[in-house]
């Protein structure tokens, strides 16, 4: 029996393409962000020796590289959408289209509004580099993110008539409105996490791509191949920003990369129903939000810290591992309890 394997060169095809555009669209972006010395500044605030002593270094760096990531998946999903307008539905340009109403309209949507509104952010943080207050602190940001999820909520519950929840090894339920809280709780902690985790050269860009490479399986399983498509498209973008971002870093992903990207992969979650799964393929930013809440409190209740500095990950840097050690291992970290979570799902899908 013959197999279709068009859906699979689609996806690495995009990926690949991704990768091109994004990887030869970095010097354009480099000569801005070093023109323009749109630069990170590193606190310097007294209450985080530790993270100022380490990475005071990187001072000055760009940030805003997560432009690189959002602009290409943009530029590659409507341009070939516009060229599949112009020479028809029999062109090829027809067979790699991915932007869809019905699944990938609303996550792309997102991933720009997001990104906007990170992108706002960085800027005020550099244009008040000199000030106590750098752009928006961490309620600040929780704030927005919960604007964000709230409006994504109203869309899947009211708009969209999405109440279905999958509970694995148990089956599909419809929980009525319980379904928005859960909804907003995943978007502002997927959110949330992935901030937490972009302090490393590389850190965030690997244990993302990990995540959307993960959902670009699922998604493909569930016959999403437009969905799929457009996480390879992430997926590729990631890793023309990763041959960059990787100690030392030319340039930071920024508010404009973390917060879209988070975002978007809560989305994508709650698009697939398999939000449970996503505790295992996003595994290292789970650990690194906990951390830090972890901290926050102990030092309210009980006035000491657990770690030396959190996230974990200047945990370890303050524990002397070097910053590409730290960076690596939590790399094979995600990869290996991502596996597991991509396992688990194929199990649940085969019990049911």
């Amino acid at each position: 029996m013959a197999v279709n394997i068009f859906p699979v060169i689609k996806i690495l095809l995009i990926t690949a393409i991704s990768f091109v555009v994004a990887l030869f669209s970095t010097p354009i972006l480099t000569h801005f962000l070093y023109k323009y010395h749109v630069g990170k500044s590193i606190r310097d605030e007294g209450n985080t020796p530790i993270f100022t002593s380490l990475h005071k270094k990187k001072e000055g760096t760009p940030t805003m590289g997560g432009i690189l990531i959002w602009a290409t998946v943009a530029i590659l999903a409507v341009g070939i959408l516009i060229l599949t307008k112009i020479f028809g539905p029999d062109s090829i340009f027809s067979d790699l289209n991915f932007l869809t109403r019905k699944q990938t309209l609303l996550p792309l949507g997102i991933l720009l509004f997001a990104a906007v509104i990170g992108l706002i952010d960085d800027f005020f943080g550099i244009i008040r580099a000199g000030e106590r207050k750098r752009g928006l602190r961490m309620r600040g940001k929780l704030l927005v993110y919960l604007i964000i999820a709230i409006v994504g909520a109203y869309w899947f519950y009211f708009k969209l008539d999405w109440d279905l929840l999958h509970i694995p090894f148990f089956g599909d339920f419809n929980i009525g409105l319980w379904y928005i809280p859960i909804f907003i709780f995943v978007i502002v902690s997927s959110a949330f996490s992935s901030n937490e985790t972009d302090g490393l050269d590389g850190l965030a860009g690997g244990i993302l791509l990990i995540a959307f490479s993960a959902y670009a399986v699922i998604s493909f399983t569930q016959g999403r191949m437009e969905l799929a498509t457009f996480c390879g498209a992430i997926v590729g973008a990631l890793l023309a920003f990763l041959w960059f971002n990787i100690n030392p870093a030319r340039f930071f992903m920024g508010d404009t990369g973390s917060m879209s990207l988070g975002i978007t992969l809560g989305v994508i979650a709650m698009l697939t129903n398999s939000v449970f799964f996503l505790p295992f393929i996003g595994f290292v930013m789970v650990v690194e939000s906990l951390s830090v809440i972890v901290q926050m409190l102990s030092k309210k209740i009980r006035h000491k810290k657990i770690f030396l500095s959190t996230p974990i990950h200047h945990h370890f840097e303050g524990k002397g591992w070097p910053e590409t050690k730290v960076t690596m291992r939590f790399w094979i970290v995600s990869s290996v309890v991502a596996v597991i979570g991509i396992i688990l799902f194929f199990i649940d899908k085969n019990t049911l």
